[in-house]
């Protein structure tokens, strides 16, 4: 097998305000995995979060590619990626290897990849509603989105919080309640508010209708997180305390959700072992992302019809998205029907660089 990796730039069509910061670009390094004339392709992005930027994702994408060379097949190779595992490789270069492999083995096979994940895999290509992201903005834009998202077609709307004053963030969710009054609203504050804050704001958004909150509190307390998720009048998500499958194992059963990021996981294998370690608990499945092109996004959505909530927007996001295949802007996305991921490049990509 031949790999081959280019780099290119991701722009939103306007910045994204969170609590933590705003973004309005991020890079994203593609990986191409060639064998016997078929190609299959995964993407990783950087994040300021993860501490991967270019650079950094592109020299272990080029050790990656190095070690899949030796391998005969891409099947041998996902085998490996899947049991063995590689030891200090970032989650996010893991779970673009395994993508790529995976739709290089699902076109040889000439299948999609929904159809190679094993035992009660769905023949039909999965599809479901997937959440739109408003981020912290005015009260009038957020109107103004979510009213433009409803006529769209979008039944899922998340809202960005964590304003430095509370009152604003409940200010623009009414707005979006008032915009879009029909549809399922998910709260994220990503980590900014206090045990406290979150005990008397929480109320609030339950007269909202608001359906659920991810992650509430600052990363790195799971315990309180917990116990935050007893008393809540809302279903609590737990997002950046629920990394791996060993978060997701101290967290089963007593948060009422996971955010399940393939970035974050280990890619494809990793979420399905976090989706059956939880199948059995009170706590859901949510399919989430970073911002993506359709190829970094496309993985995921052959995973939706295991996910109460699916928040796999990430291309939506895009003021150009290089790749096409899985939908989205109707607010459903489905997942490629064709042999592999089901996705292709919107215009023939330059040469890349061999690895």
């Amino acid at each position: 097998m031949k790999a081959s990796l280019r780099t290119v730039r991701l722009r939103l069509t306007e910045p994204l305000r969170i609590s933590r910061s705003t973004m309005a670009a991020r890079d994203a390094v593609w990986l191409t995995v060639e064998h016997d004339g078929l190609h299959g392709h995964g993407e990783a992005v950087s994040s300021v979060y993860y501490g991967l930027d270019a650079s950094a994702l592109g020299l272990h994408l080029l050790d990656e590619g190095r070690w899949l060379a030796g391998f005969a097949d891409p099947e041998h190779a996902l085998d490996a990626v899947r049991h063995e595992g590689r030891p200090g490789v970032p989650p996010s270069v893991t779970a673009a290897v395994e993508s790529a492999l995976l739709d290089l083995a699902g076109k040889r096979a000439g299948r999609p990849v929904h159809q190679l994940l094993g035992p009660g895999a769905p023949l039909d290509a999965p599809s479901a509603a997937t959440a739109r992201t408003i981020g912290i903005t005015s009260p009038e834009n957020a109107e103004a989105q979510a009213a433009a998202l409803a006529r769209a077609g979008f039944s899922v709307l998340k809202i960005k919080a964590g304003s430095p004053d509370p009152a604003d963030d409940l200010t623009r969710v009414r707005a979006v309640r008032a915009a879009a009054p029909h549809a399922r609203l998910l709260l994220d504050p990503n980590g900014a508010w206090s045990f406290d804050a979150a005990l008397q704001l929480l109320p609030h958004y339950a007269e909202l209708d608001v359906e659920a909150v991810e992650q509430p509190l600052p990363p790195g307390t799971p315990d309180e997180l917990a116990r935050l998720a007893e008393r809540s009048p809302l279903p609590i998500i737990a997002d950046e305390d629920a990394v791996d499958f060993d978060d997701a194992r101290r967290l089963a059963g007593r948060v009422h959700g996971i955010n399940v990021k393939l970035a974050k996981c280990g890619g494809v294998t990793a979420a399905l072992r976090i989706a059956e370690l939880i199948a059995d608990t009170d706590t859901a499945l949510m399919l989430g992302c970073l911002t993506a092109s359709t190829l970094g996004i496309a993985p995921a959505v052959h995973l939706v019809d295991r996910a109460r909530w699916v928040d796999l927007d990430g291309h939506l996001l895009l003021a150009d998205d290089p790749w096409t295949g899985i939908g989205g802007t109707d607010g459903t996305v489905t997942a490629g029907r064709e042999p592999g991921l089901g996705v292709r490049p919107r215009d023939v990509p330059e040469e890349a660089d061999a690895c």
